[in-house]
């Protein structure tokens, strides 16, 4: 018998927040946390603005030696799972170590200290590379870092499937617990790619969006969208085995009950025109929890900003819901939060475990231009409340991959 898996901690890092409370609090009222680069000189660049995440002090939530040794991506990783291992109730807690694993995704990992290291050793010669150089950079370090800080002695691993990697991450974090591997994982991802490197490559190949007006920018589902806008951050959340919460008195906050990942097999950067690689991974998710597809009410789309994604994911969801698409709502968080690459999927799924257990349904902020071929609910401008029993979040990544994970109001 599969066995239950619930939510008991969140963490979070995001442009429109550093906590959980904050984000959700800004979620609400439809704050973009879009605005001009600062962290570093865009006068050569096309693209000026991101979603970049604002007054983060990492030693403030890290050891101030520790933090000096972790790139950005993984002091993100690290200050959102340490607020979600307090949120679960697990800083005092009895519980086998080895049984309490880490599942933290990064799509590019460590790209500031790659670029910075390489600058240095082209200035000052190879052999003054930081000896951290490879620790500081290398994709895993996040779940490895937060491995140590956490005490986990657990299977401790990363996802890496790009844009998908948060939500992949959640959803194998799922079965690991739900399959009797482990009673509690670490599960999300992290990433911190506001670089010149970052933000030059990604623009090379007309991805991001180049207006300069951070309300006309992250635009999802509007006729007039054009790209997307980078973003960072980290998001985490605590799944424990239902059982194992209830013995120790957690508050369970959700619990999550399928999990559908799908390959297009298409195009390295570009999606499946039909969506059916999307739709399949919808349809999996559905099947995964024994539910049928009118039961979702919301979702909690990958929406990225992009002419493509948008209209693609539209009919994907229009192909694996049938008739029932035109009676769900779903929203695009990124017209808040810009596109967090390998966190995007595990901060959404932080958001809609909030969407589930408060009955609030997230905004798709600054849409003006109807596209008919983005024709559904997608709550523009104002969120609403509304009692959710079922909603899935969904993330599409760079190489095809498709990831949807299903969550339930817990009873």
């Amino acid at each position: 018998m599969k066995r239950r898996v619930v939510v008991t901690g969140l963490g979070a890092v995001t442009p429109v927040g550093n906590t959980v409370k904050d984000m959700w609090d800004n979620i609400k009222q439809g704050k973009c946390g879009i605005d001009f680069i600062t962290a570093f000189d865009t006068t050569d660049f096309k693209v000026k603005i991101a979603a970049e995440v604002k007054g983060f002090n990492p030693e403030e939530r890290i050891d101030k030696r520790a933090a000096k040794r972790m790139d950005r991506f993984t002091q993100f990783a690290v200050a959102a799972a340490k607020e979600a291992f307090k949120n679960a109730g697990l800083e005092n807690a009895d519980f086998d170590r080895s049984r309490f694993g880490v599942l933290i995704s990064s799509g590019i990992g460590g790209l500031a200290t790659i670029e910075s290291e390489h600058k240095k050793a082209l200035e000052r010669g190879f052999d003054r590379v930081s000896p951290f150089f490879v620790p500081m950079n290398i994709a895993n370090l996040a779940a490895g870092h937060v491995a140590i800080e956490l005490g986990a002695k657990g299977s401790c691993s990363c996802v890496v499937t790009a844009c998908a990697g948060g939500t992949n991450a959640i959803g194998e974090a799922f079965r690991h617990i739900r399959d009797g591997y482990a009673e509690i994982v670490v599960a999300g991802g992290a990433e911190a790619s506001i670089t010149p490197l970052g933000i030059a490559g990604f623009s090379s190949m007309k991805a991001l969006c180049e207006s300069n007006d951070p309300a006309r920018s992250s635009i999802p589902f509007d006729a007039e969208r054009s790209g997307f806008v980078m973003g960072e951050g980290a998001g985490i959340l605590i799944l424990e085995e239902y059982n194992h919460a209830v013995a120790r008195g957690a508050n369970i906050i959700a619990e999550i009950v399928g999990y559908g990942a799908t390959c297009d097999s298409y195009h390295i950067t570009a999606p499946c025109p039909d969506g059916a690689g999307a739709a399949a991974a919808m349809e999996q998710a559905i099947k995964d929890a024994g539910i049928s597809p009118g039961n979702i009410q919301y979702i909690n789309a990958h929406g990225t900003s992009t002419p493509l994604n948008d209209a693609i994911e539209t009919a994907a969801v229009k192909k694996a819901f049938g008739g029932h698409a035109n009676n769900l709502a779903i929203s695009s968080t990124k017209s808040m939060t810009g596109h967090m690459l390998g966190a995007s999927g595990a901060v959404e799924a932080v958001i809609t475990v909030m969407a589930v257990a408060e009955g609030f349904l997230p905004p798709t902020i600054n849409y003006k231009c109807p596209d008919p071929e983005c024709d559904l609910d997608i709550v523009p401008n104002r969120g609403r409340e509304c009692e959710i029993q079922y909603a899935m979040s969904n993330s599409l990544g760079f190489g095809g991959h498709n990831a949807s994970v299903i969550f339930r109001k817990f009873s």
